[in-house]
């Protein structure tokens, strides 16, 4: 299967985040690649992946960096497809840092970014660019919806059943 969607890490270390947008283009269906790719150490590497994603076949492009995190913004200088952000928590300022770095992009190189270690709404957010263009991936999206509000409201229905004392 030909990937659409590319997972992008500055380094393995970020994977115990970015897993969570892997396993939900997994259980939507849709064929993604991963990789690790540095910003600052391998910039050449970077370039020539965000110049040739399009020719490849991807259509969205979900990037995670951790503290100066230039990478989701050196991929979105180099193609005109979407990128989104994912700021990595980092040690020393939280993510904050990471944050700062994706939302201070210059015009016309914008990168959509999600909260810190939001890797599974970054995939989401994927899911829902792809579904506008795909009948059938917006179907399987709103069921994944709807599931949502089920959970929600079958924890609301176990709510009723705990008791207390001076609950009404």
């Amino acid at each position: 299967m030909q990937p659409i969607v590319s997972i992008i890490m500055g380094s393995t270390s970020d994977l115990p985040v970015m897993e969570k947008a892997a396993i939900f283009l997994d259980e939507m269906g849709i064929p993604f690649e991963i990789n690790a790719l540095s910003a600052h150490r391998t910039p050449d590497a970077v370039e020539a992946f965000a110049k040739g994603a399009r020719a490849r076949g991807i259509k969205v492009i979900i990037a995670g960096a951790g503290m100066a995190a230039a990478l989701p913004g050196v991929i979105a200088a180099s193609t005109t497809l979407p990128v989104i952000g994912v700021p990595v928590k980092g040690s020393v300022l939280d993510g904050i840092d990471a944050v700062f770095s994706m939302l201070q992009m210059p015009p016309g190189i914008p990168v959509a970014t999600v909260a810190i270690n939001g890797a599974l709404n970054a995939a989401i957010l994927a899911v829902q660019m792809l579904a506008l263009s795909d009948d059938a991936l917006a179907d399987r999206f709103a069921a994944y919806k709807q599931g949502l509000r089920g959970k929600v409201e079958k924890a609301n229905e176990e709510l009723k059943e705990v008791v207390f004392k001076f609950k009404c």
